[in-house]
């Protein structure tokens, strides 16, 4: 009991005042901006931006997804699906480990940790639909899943998402929010620099726009490669961007970087 509750008459306490109630988790939100504490249901309403200080929060790629795209129409490419449900596209892509790489985890086990975090098979989703009633096919990254991170599967996820934009002749749009490539699968991972980079080029050579949202943040190998390659890139307010962080530029220049050094 602390001092306040003993100068209450005996009428005013209340068994149990002194225990502290407890609050249901998943409520609320602080902002990394202002600090406000924000509403999750006022957050969601305001589609994750901070009404105090219009701070756009992570989100993951679908919910990215289910703001952006009209509700009906809709197929994901690259991800085995009941064929009564919606049209196959492609095969059931799953990330491997063809290195058998471990550092303090084996990379195995931080796919499946990370596929029962998100709920997803890897860190990017393609799918085709509809916005505002136009056919569009859009590619967003789950930062959540390895920090975005692109490998052997994001790679080939955004090559079929562009393959299937030549085939319809309709705009080609990503979100892009990665950490860069995946150190786990080394070269690998390096590859889809290359190859998506190279995929880009059939939407070129077809006169169909490709359009780059990057998010925060778009860094590292992602940044070097289809991140930078839109036709119209549109960063994301106060978003990171860049190749590398400011810890490792600070290291290599041995100077101090202000805090909006790889912000637009």
């Amino acid at each position: 009991m602390s001092w306040f509750e003993k100068l209450l008459p005996k009428t005013i306490r209340t068994e149990g005042s002194s225990k502290k109630g407890a609050v249901p988790e998943g409520l609320w939100t602080k902002c990394p901006s202002c600090n406000a504490i924000l509403y999750n249901t006022e957050l969601e309403r305001n589609l994750s931006v901070c009404p105090k200080c219009e701070h756009h929060m992570r989100i993951s790629a679908r919910t990215r997804l289910d703001m952006f795209l009209d509700e009906e129409g809709r197929e994901e490419i690259g991800k085995h699906m009941d064929e009564e449900e919606r049209e196959e596209i492609g095969k059931n892509i799953k990330p491997v480990d063809p290195l058998k790489f471990r550092d303090t985890k084996k990379y195995k086990d931080r796919i499946i940790q990370a596929q029962k975090q998100t709920k997803e098979n890897d860190a990017l989703v393609v799918m085709k639909g509809q916005l505002k009633g136009n056919d569009i096919v859009v590619a967003a990254f789950d930062f959540k899943f390895m920090g975005g991170s692109m490998g052997s599967v994001v790679g080939e996820r955004f090559v079929r998402g562009v393959n299937k934009s030549v085939e319809l002749g309709i705009p080609f749009i990503v979100f892009t929010s990665s950490g860069g490539a995946r150190m786990q699968e080394s070269l690998f991972s390096l590859f889809q620099m290359a190859k998506t980079s190279a995929a880009l080029t059939k939407l070129s050579d077809a006169g169909i726009p490709y359009i780059s949202f990057m998010t925060d943040p778009t860094m590292g190998g992602v940044s070097a490669s289809l991140a930078m390659l839109g036709d119209i890139n549109v960063a994301e307010p106060n978003a990171l961007i860049g190749f590398a962080g400011p810890r490792v530029i600070e290291q290599t220049v041995r100077e101090t970087q202000s805090n909006r050094a790889n912000s637009p």
